[in-house]
């Protein structure tokens, strides 16, 4: 969900517009796919496109999309997601219930379709992936001991270096031989274990 430019927090009334599982996966797909109508939409989603349309315009009341100037149709629109980065706060207890609950929906929507993506990634059969991409892909996971001040320098680093991708390679949207890729990064800390034993023991 992040792109270069600063980014926008969500609000209470972005987040309950959006606190939707079919409203996630529009908004995630305009981001993936780039601008599409409410009938191509409904064919990827496997909706209707009355449907869509209907979510599509609760989304850009919230200026979460908007419509693609000098495309479309007045009987079809074409709609994108703006480009920024987007600030999704997660559940707090500083909340009302009502923006915790969907600040909730949000978060755990994104983040299925995060993971949902990535294991297609994974069960994707040779075939269906030409050649030259096959062992372009990396996901890799690691375990760190380090303390907080060392973590948050590690967090600007990677944030440093996929800012300077972003940088690279912008505006080669649609150009031979490209694919919309998925970049990703994480840091967090795990829950402390408490059977961990750090002691030497003979």
């Amino acid at each position: 969900m992040t792109e270069h430019e600063e980014g926008r927090t969500l609000d209470a009334g972005a987040l309950k517009a959006l606190a939707h599982p079919l409203r996630v996966r529009i908004y995630d797909l305009l981001s993936e796919r780039g601008p599409q109508t409410a009938s191509s939409l409904a064919a990827l989603i496997g909706e209707t496109s009355g449907a869509t349309s209907y979510h599509l315009r609760a989304l850009a009341a919230k200026d979460l999309i908007r419509e693609v100037e000098g495309r479309g149709t007045a009987r079809e629109r074409w709609w994108e997601r703006p480009k920024g980065r987007i600030n999704l706060p997660g559940p707090d207890e500083k909340m009302s219930p009502a923006n915790r609950a969907a600040a909730q929906i949000v978060t755990s929507e994104f983040f299925r379709l995060r993971h949902q993506t990535l294991m297609d990634y994974l069960n994707r059969s040779i075939s269906d992936q030409p050649e030259e991409w096959r062992d372009a892909g990396l996901v890799m996971t690691t375990m760190l001991d380090l303390t907080p001040e060392q973590m948050t320098e590690l967090k600007q680093e990677l944030s440093d270096t996929v800012d300077a991708a972003i940088e690279r390679y912008r505006g080669q949207e649609g150009m031979p031989g490209t694919r919309r890729v998925s970049l990703r990064a994480e840091i967090f800390d795990l829950p402390a274990a408490s059977s961990r034993d750090t002691t030497n023991q003979e």
